[in-house]
């Protein structure tokens, strides 16, 4: 990159659990930019927003703030995963009820300030990564880039264009392409499983390379959900048989309720005012020590906003099974200290439903592109969720070892997006 780099056009890869911005200009690209000072790599930001008293922070440092809070105010996390979603519009923060446009807005807002001044510049035209499905429903694909867009538009772009981020991984690809090759990008992430069969050339491809696009919304945080569902949640409650005063009957914990424990974000209705009430009764009512205790756990969960630290457990007991055949969950507080024997066949039998939407997402794209599983000639697979042993073993068994190829991570998106940022720059698309 020249040292006199001036930007024109941002790439950003908006993130369910991960964010991160690189630029171009109409001759070159410059790579994803420092944005998190605190984090272990600053050119990721995770997408962590944290509302304090009079304060707003985002990345590594919303959690510090959340901590040195004393866990007090709201830190949201996976906002990308409900831009579909009709029925969410917004929480409340303190008094207040904030649009999820907003919340992403602030930001977005926040990495394009800390790009205007590494650059020393001011640029508001932005190319910005989106899944090659939101949703399958196309009225709520269509919801859902509208709302990232006056996102954008609110955060001070105002030129906003989209690439699906499985192409933009295959940009990225493009580089080392030495001969024609039919093209699966899988792109794993934390939110979304996404799916692009494209020919590629060494000259370049065009839009009508793309053969089909296809996903789901099924990915990482599901497979935390399924090990919370499984292993985790009856250290919270799940399976607590408690008896109403002057009633016969032994209950059970509903189900609905305890499935909200799956999702952080599902997870705050447990502090309403009737759920919260709800389960103070079931406490009183518990038949057994045990069982009263697990209680005692569940509400320090939820009048503690424990949600977050717990799945950064269960995320940390994920990916130690993708190297090793069994890990220990482990979650101490002061209240309660929980370990958890956790194998790697127990979270691939918990997680048997997740993968299976992801796997039959990615024959539906096959299909839709008229080729089997022989026809590809190269698999790229991004994300972290793509190191999940279940899932890795299933491509092998559709296209063979040999086909697989693993780009960057976190890099790989950003860097083709970069590369569109730079066609759009030069007036080419």
């Amino acid at each position: 990159m020249s040292s006199r780099f001036r930007p024109e056009v941002y790439a950003i890869d908006f993130g369910t659990t991960n964010s991160l911005l690189a630029a171009a200009s109409a001759t070159e690209t410059c790579p994803p930019i420092p944005l998190d000072d605190a984090a272990s790599d600053p050119t990721i930001l995770r997408s962590l927003l944290f509302f304090g008293q009079n304060t707003f922070s985002c990345g590594a440092v919303a959690v510090r703030d959340f901590v040195e809070s004393g866990m007090q105010g709201r830190l949201i996390r996976s906002i990308k995963k409900f831009l579909p979603d009709r029925g969410f519009s917004g929480t409340q923060i303190g008094s207040r009820v904030v649009t999820i446009e907003d919340l992403i807005a602030r930001f977005l807002r926040r990495m394009r300030e800390r790009a205007n001044h590494h650059f020393d510049a001011d640029v508001d035209r932005v190319v910005l990564g989106r899944p090659a499905m939101f949703s399958l429903d196309p009225e709520e694909d269509r919801l859902a880039q509208a709302r990232l867009e006056r996102a954008a538009r609110s955060a001070g772009f105002s030129e906003v264009a989209f690439c699906p981020e499985p192409v933009a991984a295959a940009h990225d690809f493009e580089l080392a392409l030495d001969r024609p090759m039919t093209v699966l990008v899988a792109d794993f992430g934390g939110g979304t499983s996404d799916y692009t069969v494209v020919r590629m050339r060494p000259e370049g491809f065009e839009a009508s390379d793309v053969l089909s696009l296809g996903g789901v919304s099924v990915a990482g945080d599901a497979l935390d959900g399924s090990l919370m569902r499984h292993k985790i949640a009856r250290h919270f409650g799940a399976e607590v048989t408690y008896q109403v005063p002057l009633g016969k009957n032994l209950l059970t914990m509903p189900r609905g309720i305890m499935e909200k424990l799956c999702s952080p974000a599902d997870m705050a209705v447990l502090q309403h005012r009737d759920m919260l009430a709800f389960l103070k009764d079931v406490q009183a009512w518990s038949l057994g020590g045990d069982d009263r205790r697990r209680m005692d756990q569940l509400l320090c969960l939820v009048e503690d906003s424990l949600a977050f630290q717990v799945f950064e457990a269960i995320e940390h007991s994920k990916c130690a099974l993708s190297e090793a055949v069994e890990t220990r969950f482990v979650f101490d507080y002061p209240t309660m200290n929980i370990h958890e024997r956790i194998t790697r066949g127990e979270f691939e039998a918990g997680a048997e439903r997740p993968i299976d939407a992801i796997l039959r997402s990615l024959d539906r794209t096959l299909e839709a592109a008229g080729l089997d599983f022989a026809a590809i000639d190269v698999v790229c697979c991004t994300g972290g969720t793509a190191r999940v042993p279940r899932l890795a073993r299933a491509l092998e068994e559709r296209f063979g070892r040999t086909k697989l190829r693993k780009l960057r991570s976190f890099h790989s998106v950003v860097q083709g997006l970069a590369e569109r940022a730079r066609k759009i720059a030069r007036g080419l698309a």
